[in-house]
């Protein structure tokens, strides 16, 4: 792991490894309770953060309308080879019949960030 000893209060950046970090977006309904959804991801070490950002107005094409909702955008955190168990755990608790599930992958980030993500998920 890279490290600066002269300037420990600095981010050192590291490029992830094989377990590398993702950011999965997904969206709520206004309505629905976002937080509860993001407890039990993070108890259930799929996650290990997650941002639940304020209500917003989505537009878009559904069942060839164009529709317009509040909802909720949520940022998840979480490691590449939790990508699939978290995707059928949410597949099990979202209300939508086609939930928003998109992964950017992580290319760089601070070395010390990541490590804490890496031990705040997957088996304990």
């Amino acid at each position: 792991m890279a490290t600066d000893p002269s300037h420990p209060e600095r981010i050192v950046l590291a490029t992830p490894d094989a377990a590398a970090a993702v950011i999965v977006l997904t969206t709520l309904a206004a309505d629905v309770d976002a937080g509860a959804l993001a407890r039990t991801l993070v108890a259930e070490r799929l996650a290990a953060c997650v941002n639940i950002l304020p209500v917003m107005t989505s537009v878009y094409r559904w069942q060839g309308r164009v529709e317009e909702e509040r909802e909720r955008q949520l940022v998840i955190k979480t490691a590449a080879d939790l990508v699939s168990a978290l995707a059928a755990r949410l597949g099990e608790l979202h209300p939508y019949e086609v939930p928003e599930f998109l992964v950017l992958r992580v290319s760089e980030g601070s070395d010390a960030y990541l490590r804490w993500l890496r031990d705040s998920v997957g088996p304990a």
